[in-house]
């Protein structure tokens, strides 16, 4: 039986947060392991109060956190939030594959003998 999501599960902040495309490279960077918010400004062609910004809303959306090291924000990834968020979208593929499945079961060819 194919299942439906419910609505409840939706990680809309994650979805809309990676939405954008530097939000997506600073996730992208933070996988090499936690990174100030210097060090990640470096990197990039925004202002370090852009990546700021666009941190804020990946923590919120519970793909980032973020600690206090002496006068520096280091940030890492959310194991947690991003496992949510790959688990929902991999549904999508459960949810395809298995109506590939039927498809597949029901247009099988048939063997007709000859003279039908």
């Amino acid at each position: 039986m194919l299942r439906k999501q419910a609505f409840t599960q939706l990680p809309d902040a994650a979805l809309e947060a990676l939405g954008n495309a530097e939000r997506r490279r600073l996730v992208q960077a933070l996988a090499d392991g936690p990174r100030s918010v210097g060090e990640l400004a470096a990197a990039f062609p925004i202002s370090r109060p852009a990546v700021s910004r666009h941190l804020a809303q990946l923590e919120r959306a519970g793909l980032v956190t973020h600690s206090a090291e002496g006068t520096r924000n280091v940030y890492a990834l959310d194991a947690a939030g991003l496992t949510e968020t790959a688990a929902w979208l991999t549904s999508f593929w459960d949810e395809a594959a298995a109506r590939l499945k039927l498809v597949a079961k029901n247009t099988a060819p048939r063997n007709r003998s000859r003279g039908d």
